[in-house]
This record gives C-alpha cells, sequence and structure tokens, in this order.
C-alpha cells in the first residue's frame, strides 16, 4: 500500500491507502448499469426526485444523477444513526428533512450503504410522511450479512461481506471519503 497523508487538527498524520476492494473501474461500469435501469425504469414518470442520504452517497448521487436519462430533481437529507462514530444502534435521527415538496411525487433514496437497514427503514418511514406517489431504493453497497430489518431495496450496486470500508463517500471518522474507490480498512489500527 501506498502511503497517503490526512490532514488532522491542523496535524498530517501519515496513513496507508486501504486496499482496494471495489475499483474506479467498477464503480464506474456499475454506476453506468444502475443509471440505464432506473431510466428505464421511470422512463414514463416524469421528473423523479433522488434524495440523497448525506454525507455519504454524495458522489454516487453525483455520479448517478449525471448518467440518468430522465428528468429529475435533486433533494438531501441527513440522518444520525451512529452517536459514538461507529457503532451502529439501531436509533436513527433526523439531522435534515428534504427542503422541497415530494407530495405525489416519484422518490428515490440514494443511499451509499445498507448494512443493518435500520437507517432506510427510518428513512422510507419518514419519507411516506411527504404523501409521495412512489418511494423506491437505491445503494451502491449493500451487506446482508449485517440486516437486523427487512427493508426494500430496488437498486443494489454490489453486495459486500462484513468489512468495514471506506472511499467514494463513505468514512470512517471523516476519513477516506473522497478515495476514487471503494476500499477496506481496520478501524482498529
Amino acid at each position: 500500500m501506498l502511503p497517503y497523508r490526512i490532514r488532522m487538527a491542523g496535524k498530517a498524520m501519515s496513513e496507508q491507502l486501504p486496499a482496494v476492494l471495489i475499483s474506479e473501474a467498477e464503480i464506474d461500469q456499475r454506476v453506468r448499469e444502475l443509471a440505464a435501469e432506473i431510466s428505464a425504469d421511470y422512463a414514463d414518470k416524469g421528473n423523479v426526485v433522488l434524495v440523497g442520504v448525506l454525507k455519504g452517497s454524495f458522489i454516487f448521487l453525483a455520479d448517478l444523477s449525471r448518467r440518468l436519462t430522465i428528468s429529475r430533481t435533486i433533494e438531501f437529507i441527513a440522518v444520525s444513526s451512529y452517536p459514538d462514530g461507529n457503532v451502529a444502534s439501531g436509533a436513527v435521527r433526523l439531522v435534515m428533512d428534504v427542503r422541497g415538496n415530494i407530495e405525489n411525487r416519484h422518490v428515490l433514496i440514494v443511499e451509499d450503504i445498507v448494512d443493518t437497514g435500520h437507517t432506510l427503514k427510518y428513512l422510507i418511514g419518514m419519507l411516506r410522511s411527504h404523501r409521495p406517489a412512489s418511494i423506491k431504493t437505491c445503494t451502491l453497497l449493500h451487506k446482508p450479512g449485517s440486516a437486523e430489518v427487512e427493508v426494500p431495496i430496488d437498486y443494489i450496486g454490489f453486495g459486500i461481506g462484513d468489512e468495514w470500508v471506506v472511499g467514494y463517500g463513505l468514512d470512517y471518522a471523516e476519513r477516506g471519503r473522497t478515495l476514487p474507490y471503494i476500499g477496506v480498512i481496520n478501524p482498529d489500527d
């Protein structure tokens, strides 16, 4: 692994680049495939609202939205589900709701990763209160082995195991988010 530098609290910290789990090229190809599938499914639905879940989905949402061939608008929502930074408690808290009106509109929730399912279940229920015409879900990564609740996932980029991952929007303690690939880390290091 090649060393890289991260700035934290004004100090540079040398770290190793995470091992590649999913390459930049693989991500690009899969995002193109997802965009084609979503575009076909929503071809006759009018303007679709893509709801990106901050912060992790922002890179995936940007790349996906640029490749869609359908009319779309973008909204963001923010939730908190890791109160101590790295352990999922199951409790989800709304930090920022969508700002635009999604009533009677087709909504596609765009997530970076679905592991336990608690966050996505919460988001679906919360967004239903806005009375959209439909809600579907799209995630870049899915950890089926970590599921604690059942949630519908309509579009999945990649299924992965129980590894800790960073890159392409995903982070660990705000680090690794801007890597162009999905890498595996050991958070205990």
